[in-house]
């Protein structure tokens, strides 16, 4: 797996906000941890809360700004931008491990805080 260009695909599944291109890079045993909120087993039940949270968001943009790969471990940190519905942005740091096995990820770990971004101004 060449890190970078596989890292950047994985991003623009996400910005694109195309849910099917995302799971094609998950076990079908994947952990999945979006900042505080509880973890979700399954690709398919990830399937369905990404979704749901695409839903929520009208854009998404991930600018990395550093990689590293560990092998069996992929880090990624940099700055992410959400469009709101209203067509405001958030853009804060973020943090993302993966635990990768046999080119899936198996292990899925996103450190943001997105506590602004449904807040009523």
């Amino acid at each position: 797996m060449e890190t970078e260009n596989w890292i950047k695909r994985l991003f623009q599944s996400i910005d694109s906000q195309d849910t099917q291109s995302f799971l094609t890079f998950l076990a079908d045993d994947v952990l999945f941890r979006f900042g505080n909120m509880e973890p979700v087993n399954g690709k398919a039940a990830v399937g369905e809360a990404v979704a749901g949270f695409f839903k929520s968001i009208k854009a998404i943009q991930h600018e990395p700004l550093a990689i590293w790969d560990e092998g069996s471990e992929l880090i990624a940190q940099g700055t992410v931008t959400y469009t709101r519905h209203d067509s405001t942005t958030l853009s804060v740091p973020f943090a993302l491990v993966l635990g990768i096995a046999n080119g899936l990820i198996r292990e899925y770990l996103i450190f943001v805080d997105i506590s602004q971004l449904y807040a009523v101004p």
